[in-house]
């Protein structure tokens, strides 16, 4: 059994996830409905990474003050927001652009039943203020990834603060809490570790029982929808991310860059999840991209909650989805409705499964389309999702890798850039 074991992990976690990916999608189509039975073992696999992304973030960002001075974070925050920003707004309009192209929905109908239970749309106002949580622990016990970038940046901050300028107890008890924190941080990396290995058997459980329960005849029918979104997923992460970001402003081989995030990469695609990718993201970032913690450790937990590229671009493909199902043109004006609504609106959108739904209820809403769209779509959102995901989980890497080297945070000389000078 050991020999076993030891030829099992001597192939890499990547192959065997893909491998994993493929024989669950296939044997889903095969067995159908009878094989969600797999389905509890792919929940626990979402469940073991969402059980870990609290105190990674917390115990990462903090780590990351130590080496990030006051007048530093602001410069790599000003940066990091202003690249997601953008790339987002870029995204929407690749969205409209492919589904202005492609039509999808035109010669289909809105069926009447196609009404699904949505969840409120999020003031914009609102969901700047729950920013800062009322109740700090209260904000670690919910999972609140956005207040808990806040308290720890906040926290961080003043132990910086405090090292810079306190001598004495003073200045031996911030380092003692930087001590811990950083071991906490490596030891919440090695817990990556483990619930990737297991990640093989979660990843084959969850793609069988999507496609066991979704089935090809559930998909065709949006065939022009999905062609869509992959299209534009594609044209973005090409031309935004690998041409512009990575070959153009970083000077770095695009295939590289990708060797170097394929886990984080797959991993989204699987569980369709930013937040439960970013332990993945951030060890892809640590170990194979060679980005300085204190970097990724403020970016990534930041683009996991505010940089929703994907979901963006999928409103501007929905909703000329939405227009086309009942006979209606989006004007230019409406269109750029769609864009300002979908920046604004990917701020407060969590990086959890299903929260694309949320927001395009507030972008139909805002254009006057019906909501009866929302559940239209929703039977395939989970197809649909992963494909968004994966994009968002791109961008965030590409993103902090350019503002790494814009900060000389990262390291050229090893992991997988090594193989642009060969």
């Amino acid at each position: 059994m050991l020999a076993i074991w030891k030829k099992y992990r001597s192939i890499p976690l990547i192959s065997r996830i893909a491998v994993a990916f493929v024989l669950g999608s296939i044997l889903g189509l095969i067995f159908g409905q009878s094989i969600t039975v797999l389905k509890p073992l792919g929940d626990l696999f979402v469940r073991l990474l969402k059980m870990i992304i609290i105190p990674i973030v917390l115990f990462t960002l903090i780590a990351g003050m130590r080496k990030l001075t006051p007048s530093k974070l602001g410069q790599v925050g000003v940066q990091t927001v202003v690249l997601y920003i953008i790339t987002t707004a870029i995204a929407i309009v690749f969205g409209l652009l492919v589904a202005n192209l492609i039509e999808p929905g035109v010669g289909m109908t809105l069926p009447g039943n196609a009404e699904i239970q949505t969840k409120e749309a999020p003031d914009i106002v609102q969901v700047f203020m729950n920013i800062v949580p009322k109740n700090p622990i209260g904000a670690l016990a919910e999972g609140n990834v956005l207040q808990t970038i806040f308290i720890a940046i906040v926290f961080g901050l003043s132990l910086a603060i405090l090292q810079e300028n306190a001598d004495g107890k003073i200045k031996k008890g911030v380092e003692t809490i930087f001590n811990v924190v950083e071991t906490g941080a490596e030891a919440m990396f090695k817990i990556v570790w483990g619930v990737m290995e297991y990640g093989v058997i979660g990843v084959f459980a969850l793609m069988a029982s999507v496609f066991g329960q979704t089935g090809v005849d559930a998909i065709v029918p949006f065939g022009k929808l999905i062609l869509s979104l992959t299209l534009a997923v594609a044209l973005h992460i090409t031309i935004t991310y690998l041409f512009i970001i990575i070959m153009g402003l970083v000077g770095k081989s695009p295939i590289s860059f990708l060797k170097g995030i394929k886990d984080a990469m797959l991993t989204a695609l699987s569980i369709r999840s930013s937040s439960g990718t970013l332990p993945v993201t951030m060890s892809d970032a640590d170990e194979n991209l060679r980005i300085n913690e204190e970097i990724f450790s403020f970016s990534l937990p930041l683009g996991a909650t505010i940089n929703m590229d994907g979901t963006a671009m999928y409103q501007g493909v929905a909703a000329i989805f939405a227009a086309n199902l009942i006979g209606e043109s989006l004007t230019i004006a409406q269109q750029l409705t769609v864009l300002l609504t979908s920046v604004l609106a990917s701020v407060g959108t969590a990086g959890v499964p299903g929260s694309g739904l949320i927001m395009l209820t507030m972008v139909l809403t805002q254009l006057g389309l019906p909501l009866s769209v929302v559940g239209f779509v929703a039977g395939v959102d989970p197809i649909l999702d992963r494909l968004r995901t994966m994009n968002n989980v791109t961008g965030d890497l590409a993103v902090t890798t350019l503002v790494a080297k814009w900060n000389d945070a990262i390291d050229f000389t090893t992991g997988i850039w090594t193989a642009d000078d060969n």
